[in-house]
C-alpha cells in the first residue's frame, strides 16, 4: 500500500474510533462549549445586523425583518431531516449504535426549527398576505414535515425495546425524505403564493448584500445551535443507553 493509503486508513480507523460511546461522549463535551459559544457570537452580530443595520425592504418595510430567523429556520428543518435519515438509515443497514443515537438526538431540534419556520411565516404572512395560514404547496408540504419529526419521536417513545423503535423510526424517516425535495420545489411546481428562492447556488443573490451576510450570519448561528444542543442531547442518550457501563461511572465521578 502506498504512504497516501496508509495514511487515509490511519485517519479512517482514527475517525472511526468515535463511533465508540465513551470516546464520543468525551470529544462531545469538548466541542460543545465552542459551538455554544459561537453560537451565542453569531446570533448577536445576526441580530444587531438584521434589526439595526440592515435597510427597511423597499416593498414591505421593516416587516420583512423576520426573514432572518423564518428562512435559516426553514433551511435547518429541511437539512436536519435528511441528516436524521441518514443516520436513522445507517443505524438501520450497518447497525451502529451512534448512529441511532444522533439520529434520535437530531429529531427534537429538527421539529424545533421546522415549527419556528412555521409560527415566523404565519406572523410574516399576515402584512404580506393579509392572512396568517393557507393551504399553499409549501406551508402544507412543511406542516407535513413537522407532522414527520413528531411522528419520528412518537415511534421511539412508544415502543419499549430500544432496537425495535429504531428500526421503525428510521424507516419512518427514510420514507419521509421524500417530502423534503417537495417542500423546496413546491414554489416552481405549482402555482402559490409563496415566494420563490432569493438565494440559488447557479445565480447571484436578488437581494442587498447586507440583508445577504445578515442571513448567512443567522443560518451560521443556527448550525452552531443545532450541533451545539444535538451533542449535548446524544451524550444524554450515551448515558442511558450505557449506564451500566463502567466508563459511564467513572466519567460520572470525575465530573462531580
Amino acid at each position: 500500500m502506498s504512504q497516501r493509503g496508509t495514511v487515509v486508513v490511519d485517519r479512517g480507523i482514527q475517525w472511526f474510533r468515535f463511533t465508540a460511546p465513551a470516546n464520543f461522549y468525551d470529544l462531545a463535551g469538548r466541542m460543545i462549549p465552542w459551538f455554544a459559544g459561537l453560537t451565542v457570537i453569531l446570533f448577536v452580530i445576526g441580530l444587531y445586523l438584521g434589526l439595526v443595520v440592515a435597510p427597511p425592504d423597499y416593498q414591505q418595510g421593516d416587516s420583512y425583518r423576520i426573514i432572518y430567523i423564518h428562512v435559516p429556520a426553514a433551511w435547518m428543518s429541511m437539512f436536519l431531516y435528511v441528516l436524521m435519515a441518514v443516520y436513522a438509515g445507517i443505524g438501520l443497514v450497518w447497525r451502529i449504535k451512534m448512529a441511532e443515537v444522533m439520529a434520535k438526538a437530531i429529531a427534537p431540534t429538527g421539529a424545533l426549527f421546522t415549527f419556528l419556520a412555521l409560527w415566523t411565516g404565519a406572523l410574516w404572512g399576515r402584512p404580506t398576505w393579509g392572512v396568517y395560514w393557507v393551504w399553499d404547496a409549501r406551508l402544507t408540504s412543511e406542516l407535513i414535515l413537522l407532522f414527520l419529526y413528531l411522528g419520528y419521536m412518537a415511534l421511539h417513545a412508544a415502543i419499549d425495546d430500544r432496537q425495535r423503535a429504531a428500526n421503525a423510526s428510521a424507516v419512518l424517516a427514510l420514507v419521509g425524505v421524500v417530502n423534503v425535495p417537495i417542500i423546496y420545489f413546491s414554489v416552481q411546481w405549482w402555482n402559490t403564493l409563496h415566494q420563490g428562492a432569493s438565494i440559488t447556488v447557479t445565480e447571484a443573490p436578488t437581494m442587498a448584500t447586507i440583508m445577504f451576510v445578515t442571513l448567512l450570519i443567522m443560518t451560521l448561528a443556527c448550525w452552531m445551535y443545532s450541533i451545539a444542543v444535538v451533542l449535548a442531547r446524544a451524550r444524554i442518550e450515551v448515558l442511558e443507553r450505557e449506564r451500566r457501563a463502567r466508563w459511564v461511572r467513572e466519567r460520572l465521578e470525575g465530573e462531580t
